[in-house]
């Protein structure tokens, strides 16, 4: 089973697909989601409502556009490009992160989204 999310901020949205894992569970009972854009290099992340513990498959290092869960901040990670931490051209998390879904499209939208800026989350 998967889940379709939008992402919304004043210059834009997106929308991703979810698969079907612990955190994104926890994450769909807790939409919609109103909170405040941060933004880290080439990712922006946003605190949500939802704790979660690491899963087995957390990874640090991702492709641009992975939606993530980041456990210490209880906070979705959305990569497109490099942060502070990658090395070269990657997308590094600043530290391993569940993995839910990707955005369904260019990631470099996200690129629009300033420090500070409303972001909301709902189903699609």
């Amino acid at each position: 089973m998967t889940l379709r999310i939008r992402i919304s901020w004043p210059a834009g949205h997106t929308t991703a697909t979810l698969e079907e894992t612990p955190t994104s569970k926890a994450l769909a009972g807790a939409l919609p989601i109103s909170s405040t854009a941060r933004t880290w290099g080439e990712e922006v992340y946003f605190d949500t409502p939802v704790s979660a513990s690491v899963e087995g498959d957390a990874r640090q290092v991702v492709e641009p556009g992975t939606v993530a869960f980041w456990t210490e901040g209880d906070a979705l990670a959305l990569p497109y490009g490099p942060t502070p931490i990658s090395r070269g051209d990657e997308c590094r998390l600043a530290s391993p992160c569940n993995l839910l879904g990707a955005l369904d499209g260019d990631p470099r939208i996200l690129a629009t989204v300033r420090d500070g800026d409303p972001i909301r989350v709902e189903l699609v």
